[in-house]
């Protein structure tokens, strides 16, 4: 591919992130996970902090519909910017530096509803990691250094604020394999499988596409 984008989804403690680094390592391009927001910030004149406080989380605004329905991308002063919660300036904010992130270089990019703002991209892989709790649990425990029930914890909240986020902005259901090319387990697969299954997938792609 001349061009290509690699999504990630990922259940928290799942290694989605891992994966991506180790693909960005692979194919020789960056791997975006909360870089995003600083470039949203830079984009959008919005302080980063306002990202980090509101990254990944739901919202429960009705509002969000209706603005959407008269938001245009010819800039971040346009009324419709302006007039919308701020919870949804933070979203699409990174929609946009998503997608222009894609049209400028190959990339990997970690959560944050990518696949959604990319759908009608050209050469996009989708990819969601999901793995067994105990797998996860562990895998929490030795990343944060918690106690087993605390890491549970939060995986338990993590996951649900992913889920309302990317359920919410996208209209689709977070980890439903029908919304991605490739669902892996990384607690059968580990890292470097995953890793293997979705750079087998791309030449599949690739082979395609010729």
């Amino acid at each position: 591919m001349e061009k290509f984008v690699i999504t990630i989804g990922r259940e928290f403690g799942s290694g989605g992130l891992d994966v991506g680094r180790m693909l960005s390592e692979k194919l020789g391009v960056k791997c975006y996970d909360k870089e995003l927001l600083a470039m949203a910030s830079k984009e959008s004149g919005l302080c980063q902090e306002i990202f980090e406080s509101h990254d990944e989380k739901p919202t429960n605004s009705f509002l969000y519909s209706l603005v959407m329905d008269t938001y245009s991308v010819s800039g971040y002063t346009s009324t419709p910017f302006m007039d919308m919660p701020l919870n949804h300036k933070v979203f699409l904010a990174q929609f946009e530096t998503i997608k222009n992130l894609a049209k400028k270089e190959s990339c990997i990019i970690v959560g944050r509803c990518a696949d959604y703002a990319l759908a009608e991209h050209p050469n996009c892989i989708h990819v969601f990691i999901h793995a067994d709790m105990a797998f996860r649990i562990q895998h929490i425990m030795e990343t944060f250094g918690l106690e087993k029930d605390k890491a549970a914890d939060m995986i338990q909240k993590t996951d649900k604020k992913r889920a309302n986020y990317y359920n919410y902005y996208s209209n689709k259901k977070w980890g439903d394999s029908r919304s991605y090319h490739l669902t892996l387990d990384s607690s059968q697969l580990g890292f470097d499988g995953c890793c293997k299954m979705i750079l087998d997938y791309m030449d599949i792609m690739t082979e395609k596409i010729k």
